[in-house]
């Protein structure tokens, strides 16, 4: 950058700073980055535990020897880095994916209880990556990928046409996606009724979330493909803050509502697909992550892309923590901290009188 000057947001006390170079120009609150700043030596602690976990205990001097010395021990650096390693950059990019996507979808709904978990896009996902393993009899990683896209492409437009009428409000398109959620949910438990013990258990060990046995060759092309999306997500933030003011004041600033949501619900179904193939289907890290986020950075929406992602990967390098301490796959953890997290976002939702 050419030039850099500090400036304080008129009217409301937050300092911010402003990167220009020629008529381009980046403009960052402070405490947002000192948000992630703090987050990302929180995600870099929790991943030292984790790759110091495991049936071989290791201290933390240990991980940081086998991860930046080329010297450390051989045996060592086999555990750390082509067993453990893998593993922990799964659950970063997974938490920062869900994330992201439970942002989109909140700034969507306008309501914190607007996550792909609850108005059951991951169901639409889940449900097409199962018909994918049970039908198909293949947990090729492109296949059980395209199976859960559909899915939740497929749920997305069913809930969006059951919640038009004349728009589509908030409440009613979060009231619909559970109906439309729980519906889907029975279908996958009928296909593992319909099917051998042998086949419904291996969906029912992939469909509790597991992090396990995964390596660099598929984390590549997850990578990549988050990469790629949360790309697009940024694009989308400043149509989606327009549109968190109104269709009116969003349409005077010349967006398009409709090709905008239509970007977002695309991306943030694309972005839980991509979880859900990779690790199977993690609860509630897109629904809590980015209300976290917008608390730490007391900001008014949850569209803060990189504080909601470092937050979504601190939670669920987090969760796969205590998943290794207490030998339980790591949707089995989320779903017993989320699910407390839920009922307090829906009785603080209530008291607010929020409907």
């Amino acid at each position: 950058m050419t030039a850099h000057t500090l400036t304080r947001s008129a009217g409301s006390g937050r300092t911010t700073w402003a990167l220009r170079r020629g008529r381009a120009s980046l403009r960052v609150e402070r405490r947002s980055v000192l948000v992630c700043g703090v987050l990302v030596l929180v995600v870099a602690a929790l991943g030292v535990l984790t790759l110091a976990t495991g049936s071989i205990q290791l201290t933390p001097a240990q991980v940081l020897s086998a991860l930046f010395d080329p010297d450390a021990e051989p045996r060592t650096r086999l555990v750390v880095v082509t067993w453990r390693l893998p593993r922990l950059l799964f659950a970063v990019v997974c938490g920062a994916a869900l994330a992201v996507s439970g942002a989109l979808f909140q700034s969507l709904t306008k309501n914190p209880l607007g996550s792909p978990d609850v108005i059951g896009f991951a169901s639409g996902s889940y449900a097409g990556a199962s018909v994918v393993m049970l039908m198909l009899g293949t947990a090729n990683y492109l296949a059980v990928g395209t199976g859960s896209l559909i899915g939740g492409a497929a749920t997305a437009l069913l809930v969006y046409l059951l919640a038009y009428r004349g728009g589509v409000r908030p409440f009613r398109l979060i009231i619909v996606g559970i109906a439309v959620g729980a519906f889907l949910s029975s279908i996958t438990s009928m296909l593992l009724l319909a099917v051998s013990p042998h086949q419904a258990m291996l969906v029912a060990t992939w469909g509790a979330g597991s992090l396990s046995g995964l390596g660099f060759e598929q984390l590549r092309v997850t990578a990549l493909v988050f990469a790629a999306l949360l790309i697009c997500s940024v694009g989308v933030v400043r149509p989606l803050v327009h549109l968190e003011m109104g269709d009116d004041t969003a349409l005077a600033l010349g967006v398009n509502a409709q090709r905008a949501r239509l970007t977002a619900t695309v991306v943030g179904v694309a972005l839980t697909a991509l979880v859900t193939a990779a690790v199977g289907p993690i609860a509630f890290i897109a629904l809590a992550a980015p209300q976290i986020a917008q608390r730490l950075t007391r900001s008014s929406t949850t569209l803060r892309i990189a504080p909601a992602a470092l937050t979504g990967a601190a939670v669920l390098v987090a969760a796969d923590f205590i998943a290794q301490r207490v030998d339980l796959p790591v949707g089995v953890v989320t779903v017993c901290v989320g699910g407390a997290y839920l009922a307090w976002l829906l009785a603080r939702q209530y008291r607010g009188g929020s409907r």
